[in-house]
């Protein structure tokens, strides 16, 4: 009897509350979470979600000595989800007076992840802190706060809209994104993010530019290592916006292509 081939597995590593609000009844523990809405779009193109909880560093371990390189063994692809700001420690940079909240934990943490990810070769998305974390692990850096920066005098977060808050989107000529939607030139997308990338990182190509000069998508040139600075799991209650499926199916194609190249006969 056959048996239907199985899904890309694809790890989504945590956001990580460190200060559990008293009401939820975890005193003194440290919470590791993911929004519904990025789990969701990976399983409506037929991905299988598993969290991967952090390692730290030097932490003790009841069963065995756990590393990143677990993870990768078992999972198809990386994909990594907003939140914090990035400490700017973590490209070599003091702190500016427009820093939001830094996690260095997950922040070192997921560059292990991706630098083992990318060392063997399968598939890594990062979705908006994540495309940053992208280029800063391929030696890149970040504007901590794009208007005061200078970048731009538009706002790319506002907190009163938070998702509903968009802008359009610029694909760059003969780009590797603006083929997955069919050689259009412009979109819609969303917006929740003041931080945004600087000097981009060794191999990274950019994909899209919003209209004020913001880097909004990017790729690498060998494997498939991508980000996106907006929320493709937030388009699909507006039909307006980018269609988030073309991506996450060009994810989970990578993620299946490498692991089939890798079996065994």
């Amino acid at each position: 009897m056959s048996h239907p081939a199985r899904l890309p597995l694809i790890g989504l590593s945590p956001r990580l509350l460190h200060q559990v609000p008293a009401e939820l009844g975890f005193r003194g523990k440290t919470l590791q979470y993911l929004e519904q809405s990025i789990a969701h779009w990976v399983m409506r193109e037929g991905g299988l979600v598993l969290m991967i909880p952090t390692v730290l560093r030097g932490s003790p371990m009841a069963r065995m000595p756990l590393d990143v390189a677990d993870y990768v063994a078992v999972l198809d692809g990386l994909l990594l989800q907003g939140g914090a700001d990035v400490d700017p420690a973590m490209y070599g940079e003091a702190p500016s007076p427009a820093l939001g909240r830094v996690d260095p934990v997950r922040d070192r943490f997921e560059l292990d992840l991706i630098q083992a990810f990318v060392a063997a070769g399968k598939p890594v998305l990062g979705i908006c802190r994540g495309m940053q974390l992208i280029n800063i692990a391929f030696g890149g850096s970040l504007h901590q706060d794009l208007q005061l920066a200078g970048v731009t005098e538009l706002a790319h977060y506002q907190e009163s809209a938070y998702d509903e808050h968009r802008h359009c989107l610029r694909f760059c000529a003969d780009s590797w994104l603006g083929a997955l939607h069919g050689d259009i030139a412009v979109a819609e997308i969303n917006s929740i993010h003041h931080q945004a990338v600087n000097r981009l990182g060794d191999g990274l190509i950019v994909d899209a530019w919003s209209e004020d000069g913001v880097i909004e998508a990017l790729h690498h040139v060998d494997g498939f290592v991508a980000g996106v600075q907006w929320h493709p799991e937030f388009h699909h209650r507006d039909p307006t916006l980018l269609d988030p499926g073309p991506l996450m199916r060009a994810f989970l194609d990578a993620a299946l292509r490498r692991r089939d190249a890798a079996a065994p006969p």
